[in-house]
Formats: C-alpha cells, structure tokens, sequence
C-alpha cells in the first residue's frame, strides 16, 4: 500500500473531476490525502466517502503575487514533511509547479507525477507581458518537473509545446483521454422535443472561451430565428480574461443570450438542452464540459481548439469551426435549427464515442499504469 498525495487547487474539482480516480487508488489499497484551497464540511464528507482525508493549504488559482505563491510553497513542504507520502500527484499549473519544487525538500524516494490539464491563460497571453509570462511559467515548469516521473497530457500539442521547449523530455510524457466521464453519472438523455432548439454553453465567463463569439452569433441567427434559445450557464472568473456580469446583463436585455447564473450540477440543463457549443480558444487540456455533453447524448459545436475538436467525429456527432468565427458559428447554429432530424442521431452518436473513448474507468485504468499504482 503506498501513501498518495493528490493535490489540486479547488475543493470540488477533487470530487467532480478527480473522484472516480479517488475511489480507484482507494480500492487498489492504496491511502490517499487530497489537499487543495480550504473546502465546506459537505465537500469533506465527499471526500472522506470516497476514500480520501483532506488537508487544505493555501492556493490561489489566479493571479501571480509573489508572496501568496511562497505562502502556497511554503505549505506545501511543511504538510508533505509530515505526512510522508510515497506518491504526491498534482493537476493544474500552480499545484503541479509548487509541489514540484516543494519536492526538491524531500527525499528522493517519493515519486512525483504531474498532469497538465490545459495550457491555460499562461501560454496564450499575447504582447511583451504574454511573452515574459510565458517564459517565466514555462521556467517554473522545467524547475519542478526535473524530478518528475511522468508528465500526463491530454492532447498532443500540448505535449509537443513542452518538449520542443525542453520543459520536459518525451520519454517521461504521456497522453490520455482527458480527465474521463462516468457514464453512469451523466446517462444519456432523452431530446427534448421542441419546434426551434437550445443552445447551451458551459464555460467559467473568461474571453477565451469563446463567451463574445457565441453572443455574436446568436445575434445573427436570432435576425431569421428570433425564437431559437441560446443559453449561458457558468461562474464568474476574477481573472484579467473575465467577462463582466455587466456585459451578460446587456446580452440578456438585447435578448440574445439567457445566463443561467453558476450550479453545482450541470446534468438538469444538458438534459433540457439540443446542442452543446463551446467556442474555446482556451488553453484546454480535453473539455470536461464537451465530455459530459457528449455522455448526455448531445450533438457538438466547437472549435478547431487542441482540447476541442478530437471530440469530434465532423458530421456524425458535431461539427467544428474556426475560432473566434462568429459568423462560421452562426452558420453552423442554422444548419441545426434547419436539420432538427439529425439532431437526434448526433447525440446517439456522441453518447456512443464517449462510452468508447472516454468512460472515466478506461482513463483511470491509464493512469494507473502510468503512475504503477
């Protein structure tokens, strides 16, 4: 039985999108300590059912103060020191650097595994800050994956930009299917059947994931379908990327988008949704949120993003546009509303490559002989 670290940044992403693995190491014998930003009792609870005990450190997802950064180092020793782990795991960028280096403080025994989710705001920043932003973190990344035993990917050009710059050597790299979905938790779910379709978007409210793009083209497409739904589900972001409640205020009044504010549970809106869209040009590792479409028996209509278009078989269970191209969106958005027949086979099609590609225990089985637990 080995000791596991799993560290990430936010609570709930533990047990939304690390819990199926939770419970994996734990039936494989192993003890798990899941740390992130300090969580609820409830979000303890979950995790305890699962396995898992919890210890909080401090951790800011945003932002590059020095200071909070050394705090969140600083922590990270200190609990690692005392709670000996044989394995410490990290997801995200600021778990996945700082556990790295907090590892250069402990002994060598313990095995380090890292998972780069996404490219993030880091790499895509664009202008002299992008570009010192984008060596700093790519430095920080090369520091604390020296001791790394494997570096787990979920898209080929991410894996590619990290070797080409010499962040980490392709022997120790690896890609799997993102982070799964449980196709018990999202079951595929019947159409809705209605004259003119909804549109869903599922995205934190950050310009990168195509938030303006999806409003633009809903513009157009509500000029010759003003009764097609396009819905906007998702939080607030803090980040210098974030788009202010004061703009989706101004799409609500125009009559375009609908926000439905944040949830907890996404599976009631894809239920009561047609087709799911994600107009990213994000950093993303795999989407989550097409994933969880695709389970639900949804057609898509995304980007030819890395993270985005591998969902997509183009014509059998979506389509895929340029980024940052409302009117190639809007036209696609059309194509729906005047094909609502085929509407039906997408989805069965999309619910079908997920139970194929991407059930949440096949990835899970990966990363399990990947880090030999």
């Amino acid at each position: 039985m080995s000791h596991i670290v799993l560290v990430g940044a936010h609570p709930g992403s533990l047990t939304n999108f690390r819990g199926d693995f939770i419970r994996a190491l734990k039936s494989a014998g192993h003890r798990i300590t899941a740390m992130s930003a300090s969580a609820s009792d409830e979000q303890i609870a979950r995790l305890a059912y699962l396995g898992a005990d919890f210890r909080p450190y401090p951790v800011e997802r945003n932002g590059l103060n020095p200071l909070r950064d050394m705090e969140t180092l600083i922590s990270l020793i200190g609990i690692f020191k005392e709670v000996k782990p044989d394995v410490i795991i990290a997801y995200t960028i600021k778990p996945v650097i700082w556990s790295g280096i907090a590892l250069r403080f402990l002994p060598s025994r313990v095995s380090y595994f890292a998972m780069i989710t996404g490219l993030g705001y880091a790499f895509h920043t664009k202008g002299f800050s992008g570009f010192m932003l984008s060596k700093s973190v790519s430095l920080l990344y090369s520091i604390a994956l020296r001791r790394a035993r494997g570096v787990i990917f979920q898209n080929v050009e991410s894996r590619g930009l990290f070797v080409e710059r010499h962040i980490v050597p392709g022997t120790c790299s690896h890609i799997v299917s993102g982070s799964g979905v449980n196709l018990e938790q999202f079951a595929h779910q019947p159409m809705p059947d209605r004259k003119y379709p909804v549109f869903l978007l599922v995205a934190r409210l950050i310009r990168e994931k195509g938030i303006r793009e999806y409003a633009e083209a809903a513009r157009i497409v509500k000029q010759n379908y003003p009764k097609a739904v396009f819905r906007l589900l998702g939080p607030s972001d803090p980040s210098p990327d974030g788009i202010s409640m004061q703009e989706i205020e101004q799409w609500q009044r125009e009559g375009s988008v609908e926000y439905l504010g944040r949830t907890d549970d996404v599976r009631p809106f894809l239920a009561d949704c047609n087709i799911f869209v994600l107009p990213s040009y994000y950093g993303e590792g795999l989407s989550r949120s097409i994933l969880e479409a695709m389970a639900s028996g949804r057609p898509i209509l995304t980007t030819d993003n890395p993270g985005c278009y591998e969902t997509v078989v183009i014509g059998e269970n979506g389509f895929v546009v340029p980024g940052k191209d409302s009117a190639a969106l809007a036209e696609r958005m059309v194509w729906f509303i005047e094909n609502p027949e085929r509407c039906l086979k997408m989805g069965a099609r999309s619910r079908q490559i997920a139970a194929e590609r991407y059930d949440v225990h096949r990835i899970n089985r990966q990363l399990m002989a990947i880090t030999e637990l």
